[in-house]
């Protein structure tokens, strides 16, 4: 019969598994759902039926968020809440079958309507999946584990994006992703100076639609589509093509801030690969290319 872990040698090991994701920067909280909720406008959702659940998947709570931390380690541990966590570990170490717990999925993460416990105490089992009835809610915005709150507000921004330019319904491949907030109001901003300059260019009143589709395939797609083949994005880690985007067109709006409308996006594109050392970032311009 084996013997019993030590009680202080099972609580270092739960300090640990609290320490580590801190010292690897890794979120270590529940995230709301109903914050998720009305970050993201969810609206339609429709029951999936019973699944099997990979753990490291759930990553908040519908109203338990303040009890458990991300690895479902009690945050508020109290004697009937620990009694009840060993009951379930015991029950657990028996075989018995546990009733699965219910779950709500966005994307491809989820959160925990109920069984917080029955989570917390499989994952103490070292158990990688578990039975859960599941109720997706409908959303154009992906989230997958390892997701923050930070993310959370970044892809808000996105939905928001999505829901005024309706890019993807126009360009279905497109994936506009940043690493900070506030980076979507600047596309919009691009988008609204587009639409001015292709109105002077066709004599005529340019629909918001068709605007929207003219930047995204004459000015954002060649740019990322170069940053691709270059493979540019290794020299930036962390970042992404979205965020190059924006660094290259804030420095042209520098540039004619200091020396007039005549700069053009060839002779930003040099002035900051000469600034910031990067030589390769010329190559990605012609002399003939659109302006828009």
């Amino acid at each position: 019969m084996e013997r019993p872990e030590p009680g202080w040698r099972k609580l270092g090991r739960e300090l640990l598994t609290a320490v580590i994701p801190l010292a690897r920067r890794r979120p270590t909280l529940l995230i709301p759902f109903d914050w998720v909720k009305d970050q993201l406008k969810l609206k339609g959702s429709h029951y999936r039926g019973l699944q099997t659940v990979e753990i490291d998947k759930i990553v908040g709570s519908l109203n338990r968020y303040h009890d458990f931390d991300r690895a479902f380690l009690p945050l508020r541990a109290t004697a009937e809440r620990t009694e009840r966590l060993q009951r379930l570990q015991q029950a657990l170490e028996k075989g018995e079958i546990l009733p699965p717990v219910r779950l709500y999925q966005v994307g491809d993460v989820y959160f925990v309507e109920d069984g917080h416990h029955r989570v917390a105490a499989a994952r103490r089992q070292g158990a990688k999946e578990i039975d859960a009835e599941v109720i997706e809610f409908d959303s154009n915005i992906p989230l997958e584990p390892g997701v923050t709150t930070k993310d959370i507000i970044i892809k808000a921004e996105y939905a928001d994006f999505l829901e005024r330019t309706h890019l993807d319904r126009l360009r279905p491949e497109q994936r506009i992703e940043f690493t900070e907030p506030g980076r979507y109001r600047v596309l919009l901003e691009h988008i609204d100076v587009h639409r001015y300059f292709l109105g002077l260019e066709k004599r005529r009143e340019i629909p918001y639609e068709e605007a929207v589709v003219s930047w995204y395939d004459n000015v954002y797609k060649p740019l990322v589509e170069a940053f691709r083949r270059l493979e540019i994005l290794k020299r930036f880690p962390g970042r992404t093509e979205a965020d190059l985007y924006v660094w290259v067109s804030r420095h042209l709006y520098y540039l004619r801030e200091r020396y007039g409308p005549d700069v053009d996006l060839d002779k930003a594109a040099l002035d900051y690969a000469k600034r910031y050392r990067l030589p390769w970032l010329a190559r990605l311009f012609k002399p003939d290319q659109s302006q828009g």
